[in-house]
């Protein structure tokens, strides 16, 4: 009797094991697990539920489109925030965990933004916010500007540059993480940790007055904002976007 219990056991975690994988397999779900640990979808696959533009009440009309399971955002010539222009969560966060899988396209730039709060009045170009720069490195000259390499892949988009990245070839899909803990942040790609700071802490400030938010005031500091992704004017894709308060 014993045994047959244990074995039962065993075959239920095997099968919950199974389970996961499967969904973790398929775009745009959550697994068990996730669910458990209480991630919640920000793209269905299917709808723009939960997003809209930003500085806009409904999401844009032109720039965008939902296709095969991806959030796909339309290439018009490489203008920031030109065509549709940028999206933002209907929500707010402050402390989180955020996933997106993101397949970009050669010379590519876009980014994921985070404490986004739509300040006014309007900023040309793209709304201001914290930024996890999406771009292709090798061919993009956005790479070549900034400093020390923090305008490329996965850094702090013109304040701190990420480290011993390791992304996928232009036109696979890569992960971006970002990790927000109060004050403390983490950028991670595809499984490893690629950058660590503190928002308002002394390296952040000190790197900030060498970059373009030098005169904004409480950059980056704010209790809480939406999430954005970026229209730069390239075709870059997403999908798998999903978050988590801690």
């Amino acid at each position: 009797m014993k045994n047959s219990l244990h074995a039962l056991v065993l075959m239920a975690l095997f099968l919950v094991s199974c389970a996961d994988r499967e969904s973790e397999s398929l775009p745009n779900t959550l697994s068990p697990r996730e669910k458990e640990e209480g991630w919640t979808l920000l793209f269905d696959g299917k709808s723009t539920l939960g997003w809209r533009g930003a500085y806009k009440e409904a999401f844009p009309e032109k720039g965008w489109e939902v296709r095969d399971g991806m959030l796909v955002v339309q290439p018009s010539g490489g203008g920031e925030a030109a065509n549709g222009g940028d999206i933002v969560t209907v929500d707010e966060y402050s402390s989180f965990e955020l996933k997106v899988d993101f397949k970009l396209t050669e010379g590519a730039n876009s980014g994921i933004k985070y404490f986004v709060t739509e300040q006014q009045p309007q900023t040309p170009g793209s709304a201001i916010g914290l930024e996890y720069q999406l771009l292709d490195d090798a061919r993009h000259p956005d790479a070549q500007l900034g400093i020390n390499g923090n305008r490329t892949l996965a850094s702090l988009y013109d304040v701190l540059p990420a480290a011993n990245k390791k992304p996928h070839a232009i036109g696979e899909w890569n992960q971006a993480r970002i990790v927000v803990r109060g004050k403390q942040v983490e950028h991670w790609l595809n499984g490893e940790k690629v950058l660590a700071y503190e928002r308002g802490g002394e390296e952040f400030l000190a790197h900030k007055a060498e970059s373009k938010f030098k005169e904004r005031e409480g950059f980056g500091e704010a209790p809480k904002g939406r999430i954005l992704l970026q229209d730069h004017g390239n075709q870059v894709f997403f999908r798998n976007i999903k978050i988590r308060v801690l």
